[in-house]
């Protein structure tokens, strides 16, 4: 058999015969899409969290001990947990970044974060991302801030850099709030203002404690007096809730100063505080 294929060869060879040549055929599978080695590397770490986070799944009873125990440990972190907000006449509250940070802490299983995705001469907007890795929920929410005063001038990059941390800790406490059901939120967050606010016994240290922290944003007794509708010595645990709520508002970035107790006022008075200021103030750890 090996003989007569090489007299075959021979002869095609001094015939001049040319071999027969047969076209690539085109492959018709779909081509992949090149992936960089970090896209490789964050898929492989989803992944791996993913296969983790069922192997452990979360318990709502434990979740809800967990994050009730971080709120209400102290009188401090439960006046952190809630926020009030003076829009167009309206007294709008609701739960705080702190007690996102603090739920998603116990609910478990979860990436979460948040970044700048825009800028302009007069905004910036902000992407909080919040992932259940255990039930395959995702939520992304947008938030924008200005970065002018009502005359338009732009804000210092001190400022600047300020609002965009504050749009960031809203839109990451909106994305975690769109993920966990605000149904297991509330009770935490309805605990968290009741420590906070504390008694009838508690009611005057509580507020003594609202006057000096105000005190130190420039708000004097009058300026609350305003705030509440009332005066200071008839205030109530209502009000001192209010009062809690609407420090928490200004310190985390909802809004402002002059925005809160309506200041009319010209320049840098509609900015946010500087960064070493709101580094520098912090809740008044209220005494029982």
């Amino acid at each position: 058999m090996g003989r007569h294929k090489k007299v075959a060869e021979k002869e095609v060879e001094e015939k001049g015969m040319a071999t027969l040549e047969f076209p690539e055929q085109e492959s018709h599978l779909p081509t992949l899409p090149d992936v960089s080695p970090i896209e490789e590397i964050t898929r492989a770490e989803i992944d791996s969290q993913i296969a983790t986070a069922k192997k452990y799944p979360r318990g709502i009873r434990k979740f809800r001990q967990e994050a009730l125990t971080m709120a209400c440990c102290d009188v401090d972190i439960a006046g952190q947990c809630f926020y009030v907000l003076e829009r167009a006449g309206k007294r709008i509250e609701g739960a705080s970044v702190r007690l996102a940070e603090i739920c998603a802490n116990a609910w478990g299983n979860m990436r979460y974060g948040a970044r700048i995705v825009g800028e302009d001469d007069k905004c910036v907007t902000a992407q909080g991302v919040s992932h259940d890795l255990e039930k395959n929920v995702a939520s992304t929410i947008e938030v924008s801030r200005r970065i002018t005063n009502k005359t338009g001038q732009r804000f210092s990059d001190d400022m600047v850099q300020v609002t965009k941390n504050a749009a960031c800790s809203i839109a990451l406490r909106n994305a975690i709030f769109k993920t966990i059901p605000f149904a297991y939120v509330k009770p935490i967050y309805e605990q968290a203002k009741k420590t906070a606010v504390g008694s009838l016994k508690t009611l005057k240290t509580r507020k003594a404690d609202m006057i000096k922290a105000f005190i130190g944003l420039k708000i004097d007794e009058k300026m609350l007096e305003k705030f509440i509708g009332k005066p200071l010595e008839d205030a109530g645990l209502a009000d001192v809730e209010t009062l809690i709520g609407a420090y928490n508002a200004i310190k985390d970035g909802d809004t402002t100063v002059a925005e809160q107790f309506n200041i009319r006022s010209k320049g840098e008075a509609e900015m946010p505080r500087k960064k070493s200021e709101a580094q520098q103030e912090t809740m008044p750890e209220f005494g029982e």
